[in-house]
């Protein structure tokens, strides 16, 4: 699990929920929509408010990485009383990445063109899951998580549901990305933006605390040494991040 580490050093003094994402890993499997709004981030962010109150938590803070923070946008937008703090690590909302596209983001983030084509993306995957995911290794993640990522990746529905994350991430949810901003509505509550210095956010979108600026109304933030993966690589700079700003 992406957060084992992390979450193990924060369970002292928080409460900590960490839920596989519908489509992801060991959740459940959403049939197929219009528009892919099954797999969607509003759809996610729901599922999140309702597993929270069934754990008894009314309000809370919710921390996203990669397209965790897609989903952890959302809670916040859509659901202002139930969210007190929000954290997005190496991402900024799905339109700012779109609306920048050039040959760099072409080149470096195709995979978010190939996936949402239909059924091309899960047949080469699922054709070899190890190798369209050759970063993940047992030394980067410990042997547990490792085995549960193989796992995850080897069973064709799974593959799919990740997929169709992407695909919601090119229509619904960029859809309802537009219709926020043209809102004018903004994220209330305090909001931490972290990256990885070591990956490309900065190169492919810019200054993100300036992007999130226009999101949300306390925005705050900075880097961390990391590359991509860096709840595995970082886990303690990035748990004493979390645990100063959500005190």
């Amino acid at each position: 699990m992406t957060w084992s580490q992390v979450a193990g050093m924060l369970a002292s003094d928080f409460t900590v929920v960490c839920p596989d994402l519908r489509g992801f890993g060991q959740s459940f499997q959403p049939e197929d929509a219009k528009e892919h709004v099954n797999s969607s981030k509003r759809a996610k962010a729901n599922d999140c408010i309702a597993l929270m109150r069934h754990l008894g938590h009314s309000r809370f803070a919710v921390v996203g990485h990669d397209r965790g923070s897609y989903v952890a946008f959302r809670l916040a937008v859509d659901h202002p009383d139930a969210i007190d703090k929000v954290v997005v690590i190496d991402g900024v909302p799905i339109t700012e990445h779109l609306e920048r596209t050039d040959w760099r983001f072409a080149r470096d983030w195709y995979h978010w063109f190939f996936f949402a084509q239909p059924e091309k993306p899960e047949r080469a995957i699922n054709s070899d899951p190890l190798a369209w995911y050759d970063k993940l290794s047992p030394s980067l993640m410990g042997d547990d998580a490792y085995q549960d990522v193989v796992a995850a990746i080897s069973n064709p529905n799974v593959v799919h549901g990740m997929i169709e994350d992407y695909r919601a991430g090119l229509t619904v949810d960029r859809r309802d990305d537009m219709e926020t901003r043209a809102s004018g509505l903004k994220i209330t509550c305090p909001l931490l933006c972290l990256w990885s210095k070591k990956d490309d956010l900065i190169e492919t979108v810019g200054d993100p605390l300036q992007i999130w600026r226009k999101w949300a109304r306390d925005v705050r933030g900075f880097g961390i040494d990391s590359g991509h993966h860096v709840a595995e690589e970082k886990p303690i700079d990035l748990a004493a991040a979390l645990s100063r700003f959500l005190r």
